[in-house]
């Protein structure tokens, strides 16, 4: 390197002077003011091109898709189920100091069932360091490697189901699952905590056991209908996203596991008393994923009691209300097939996979997260700290052929600062693990299944309100890595050729 800045301090304000007379642009003077305010978190955003025009049909989740549900119902969860581990698992009672902690987990997280540990594992199947924790204490990233042999790396494909359900490895894919990971975090703390010796696959089947009690013995569905002001959010706009559709001509229909008196009462809150007249077909108590998969569970028929008939089901009729059944019985008798279904559900594995894979649905994921996301993304703090990210990226690129002593330590000081900047960014979602889309670089696992079963996703169902029942999502084009985009960090170190060849000439 002919000229080194030997009083070099690396920060956002810095103008970093590497080679000659070349100068870089400032951190601040590569982002226009309306930069922070460029994603609008009441969008659709489309993994795949699908236009509105071609769907004549809609279908729904109950559960976080048609009713979303505040954050109040967590720590109920939560406490309940604490509550049955102790009363009914003979659970020690210092578990009871355990308060859910919102701020603890995301969606999308790995848990080894055999080495305890909670975890945030990328597209490649890598463990992000940084992002695994035993009980409620991190493990240093040097332990995570030894457990798996000296790698990051996590064999998913050996020690997981395709819906993320083990025997060894347990994806938590829904939103219902975070008061789960808290409470099994906790757990674990108080067993290490107190040098109580535990089984960990008993003491996650107790835990998830106890967690499934919440919802078979009907709590949950208690609090929301004593209280549908407080559990249910946007019940209004899910009554206009619906007769908007019914008033263009669409037909609709329901699929949940949900049994029918909690719906009913929930969709009458939302729409009113004839809200089965805006729905085609209804089902309760689906059993998803299975509903998918198993052609062996016949459609029964429920009164409006919700007493079960014994009469053979020939056609599905609109205003009735229909209990189990199959994918293929219902493919028969409505005929509804292929790429004019549009299927809207939050969980990728039960709600969107199967339809996607094997019958060529179009599918539509709702991620409450996002909306949060979006406007942290909007934040000047996290637009500054990305792009110095990018930069700093681009020239330990650009910049490793330097082999002396005053190069090297220079880039060392920058590997440190990139670093810091990307745990900075990852605290600004959770402190813990971070975002759920995105490792410190590469997407998450969510994320890849988020793409991989989803034409569109979309914090809430009221975001159609913002399209017209034709419009066309066109998704961006996505630069691969051998496109050669104009990378932020391209501009800041002013080298439009990537790689470097012209640099790296000497090595051959």
């Amino acid at each position: 390197m002919r000229r080194l800045v030997h009083d070099l301090q690396i920060s956002t304000e810095t103008t970093l002077d590497l080679k000659g007379a070349r100068s870089f642009p400032r951190c601040h003077d590569l982002l226009p003011p309306e930069v922070c305010s460029l994603l609008n978190p009441a969008a659709i955003y489309a993994n795949n091109e699908i236009s509105l025009r071609d769907v004549e049909v809609y279908g729904f989740d109950y559960d976080y898709t048609l009713a979303q549900y505040a954050d109040a119902l967590h720590p109920e969860i939560f406490t309940a189920a604490r509550d049955i581990l102790v009363e009914h698992y003979k659970y020690p009672e210092g578990i009871r100091k355990y308060d859910y902690d919102p701020s603890f987990a995301i969606r999308g997280l790995h848990y080894d069932i055999q080495k305890s540990l909670l975890m945030k594992i990328d597209a490649f199947h890598y463990v992000q360091l940084g992002t695994a924790y035993r009980g409620l204490q991190p493990v240093p990233d040097e332990e995570v490697i030894d457990l798996y042999g000296g790698t990051q790396h996590i064999p998913l494909y050996q020690m997981s189901g395709f819906y993320g359900k083990g025997p060894s490895i347990k994806q938590f894919m829904d939103i219902f699952s975070l008061p789960e990971m808290a409470l099994l975090s906790c757990v674990v703390d108080h067993f290490l905590g107190h040098g109580l010796e535990f089984d960990q696959a008993h003491l996650y089947k107790d835990v998830t056991d106890a967690i499934r009690d919440v919802h078979v013995k009907g709590l949950m569905y208690q609090w929301i209908e004593r209280d549908m002001e407080k559990y249910i959010l946007r019940g209004d706009e899910t009554f206009a996203v619906l007769s908007r559709l019914v008033a263009h001509g669409k037909q609709l229909f329901l699929i949940t596991n949900s049994p029918f008196s909690f719906v009913d009462k929930g969709m009458r809150h939302m729409v009113g008393p004839d809200w089965r007249q805006l729905f085609d077909v209804v089902i309760v108590q689906a059993d998803k994923p299975s509903f998918f998969t198993d052609r062996r569970k016949p459609f029964r028929k429920l009164d409006e009691k919700g007493s079960l008939h014994w009469d053979r089901i020939t056609s599905l009729e609109k205003g009735k209300i229909y209990r189990q059944g199959n994918l293929y019985d219902f493919l028969r008798l409505t005929e509804w097939r292929g790429p004019r279904v549009l299927y809207f559900g939050d969980h990728l594995y039960s709600d969107l996979a199967d339809l996607m894979l094997r019958h060529g649905w179009r599918t539509g994921a709702i991620i409450p997260e996002l909306e949060r996301e979006i406007r942290i993304i909007n934040t000047e703090q996290y637009m500054h700290s990305l792009t110095w990210q990018q930069a700093l990226t681009g020239l330990l690129e650009r910049m490793q052929t330097y082999q002396d002593a005053e190069s090297q330590q220079v880039l060392a000081a920058w590997l440190k600062e990139r670093q810091e900047l990307r745990c900075i960014t990852k605290a600004l979602f959770n402190a813990q693990f971070g975002s759920i889309f995105r490792t410190f670089h590469n997407p998450t696992y969510f994320s890849r299944r988020l793409v991989r079963f989803s034409d569109l996703y979309m914090a809430s169902l009221s975001c159609l309100l913002n399209y017209r029942v034709d419009f066309t999502f066109y998704p961006r084009r996505t630069p691969l890595q051998h496109e050669a985009p104009l990378w932020m960090d391209q501009l800041c170190t002013g080298c439009m050729k990537t790689p470097f060849l012209g640099d790296m000439a000497h090595i051959r």
